[in-house]
């Protein structure tokens, strides 16, 4: 049998249960999971914020892999590892398209998001305090910015069809009715930040377990050596990963690593 060594863990629908809580349960399974030895890290496409005070909370002290894998960051001096932006000649035209027509899309640059102020709210967390109101996108970015989102169905439709022939990485989500496309350079992709990391570290592929629940997940999940597909995702996710544990409303990480790390039951085959 393989041990694991490593824990990868998504964010949204899968630690974060729908109330975007980190259960009883996941809490306990984390913590004892760091005191057998083995690592955890989470891997989310959410901003720098929000998974390094997940991360604090939880006493996990390895690195951050943000923004969909285009942002790794050291949890406690802050540090950016490693950084995989949008060039500058492929933001600026995506962004000009966007305001010319109206689409909601949120850029995140210099490790915080920028949204147009008349643009409508999808999330709680849009009044948060990595969400800056601007009037234009005139200006910005200054830098090449790490990713961008186009919120909602009618612009991640159009951005699909405006700019599919860009060598870009186009990743389509759905939660419920709500719809979006994180746009991202080619190379930024969490399998390869989370293979990055691994290597750093000394760790085989085969002694990682990841867990996740969206379309941007798989490529992980199959990479690793073993991988976890959470119950509450799409039919299609589940089927390109096979493993499928509980919904993230049932503590599925929990029972992921029950099964394959405190319990021992660490093979292939499930």
């Amino acid at each position: 049998m393989v041990s694991v060594d490593l824990v990868a863990l998504d964010l949204d629908g899968t630690l974060l249960d729908s109330h975007e809580q980190v259960s009883e349960a996941n809490r306990a399974a984390i913590a004892a999971t760091l005191a057998e030895g083995v690592r955890v890290v989470l891997v989310t496409g959410r901003g720098v914020e929000a998974p390094t005070e997940i991360a604090r909370n939880l006493g996990i002290s390895l690195p951050v892999i943000c923004c969909h894998g285009a942002l790794t960051k050291d949890v406690q001096t802050g540090k950016t590892i490693g950084h995989i932006p949008i060039p500058l000649v492929y933001a600026k035209p995506l962004l000009r398209y966007a305001e010319e027509r109206s689409l909601d899309v949120a850029v995140y640059v210099e490790e915080r998001f920028y949204r147009i102020n008349t643009a409508r709210h999808y999330m709680s967390d849009m009044r948060g305090p990595e969400w800056d109101e601007i009037a234009t996108f005139d200006g910005l970015p200054r830098l090449a910015p790490t990713f961008l989102r186009f919120l909602g169905r009618d612009a991640a439709e159009a951005v699909r069809e405006a700019f599919a022939e860009l060598p870009l990485h186009f990743k389509f989500e759905r939660w419920g009715e709500f719809e979006e496309c994180a746009v991202t350079s080619r190379e930024a992709t969490k399998k390869r930040a989370l293979e990055n990391l691994c290597k750093t570290y000394g760790i085989a592929r085969e002694r990682v377990l990841a867990i996740g629940d969206s379309r941007n997940d798989v490529p992980m999940l199959r990479w690793a050596g073993i991988g976890v597909v959470m119950g509450n995702a799409e039919p299609d996710v589940r089927r390109a990963v096979g493993r499928v544990t509980a919904s993230n409303d049932d503590d599925g990480v929990t029972r992921a690593i029950e099964r394959y790390v405190l319990a021992g039951e660490r093979t292939r085959s499930a």
